[in-house]
């Protein structure tokens, strides 16, 4: 897994192209939070918040606070200069998340979803763990990206999420959000069964509520790798952190969706 990482880091952050996608250029990619080694299942998102690398204020966090490393951190000047030692400080950092730092007002959500299959981001559990379509955090947010930068990223990025999988003993694989969803049938050979869920539903003071639905099925392939064994896949058409409305009703029946669906 370490010299997949180092590609992935010679391969894309050296690429000239990179610049033109709004990637954070001294950030490094981060393949998992938390160590995916132990976990059985997995959320999925689109990429890292900025704010695993920068403050409210856009200042590189420092110290206690800092969570990932950057090109000051590994003290040096360009990706170009990294080695086997520094992959092993970028991966350290990644297994070591969820006991250090993480980023608790983004991941509580998504792990009060899972956690009635008992399976968790924390301690004592550990299994859990989240990954990204993207490994890349991006100055601007996803939607804000042209067509042509998120095909260049997602381009970059499919092969080393369908890597991670194959190597690993993730059985589940959780989807937060229709973007996700949308992007994942991109890259991979699931096809989804989707059922309206009632309880579900976002209220709307105009009366144009939002149906929530639940997708199922089963992937093999992811990339263009194919998987040792096929992972079920969970998805939910709300983004849990940042749909409008998802309220603490829908949240825990999508929480108990999740519980019939997993098996420990």
């Amino acid at each position: 897994m370490k010299q997949k990482i180092l590609e992935v880091i010679n391969n894309t952050l050296t690429d000239a192209d990179i610049k033109y996608a709004d990637v954070i250029p001294w950030s490094t990619p981060i393949y998992s939070f938390g160590n995916i080694s132990n976990s059985k299942i997995a959320t999925l998102g689109i990429n890292p918040s900025n704010r695993e690398f920068e403050d409210l204020n856009g200042v590189e966090l420092n110290g206690n606070n800092r969570r990932f490393h950057t090109l000051k951190s590994l003290k040096i000047n360009s990706w170009t200069e990294i080695d086997s030692a520094k992959t092993n400080y970028i991966k350290t950092l990644c297994d070591e998340y969820f006991s250090r730092n993480p980023y608790d007002q983004w991941f509580k959500k998504l792990d009060y979803l899972i956690s009635g299959s008992s399976y968790s981001y924390y301690f004592p559990s550990t299994e859990a763990c989240h990954l990204d379509l993207i490994p890349y955090a991006t100055s601007k947010k996803w939607s804000d990206l042209r067509p042509n930068q998120k095909h260049f990223l997602l381009d970059k990025s499919s092969l080393l999420l369908g890597h991670l999988l194959k190597n690993s003993s993730i059985n589940y694989l959780i989807l937060n959000g229709s973007t996700v969803i949308k992007t994942f049938e991109q890259i991979s050979d699931v096809t989804f069964r989707k059922e309206l869920q009632t309880d579900w539903v976002l209220n709307r003071k105009n009366g144009k509520n939002v149906n929530g639905y639940s997708f199922e099925g089963d992937v093999n392939k992811i990339g263009g790798i194919k998987l040792k064994q096929a992972i079920k896949v969970f998805g939910f058409n709300h983004n849990i952190q940042s749909s409008f409305g998802v309220t603490s009703i829908v949240q825990k029946s999508i929480r108990n969706w999740l519980s019939n669906k997993i098996k420990v």
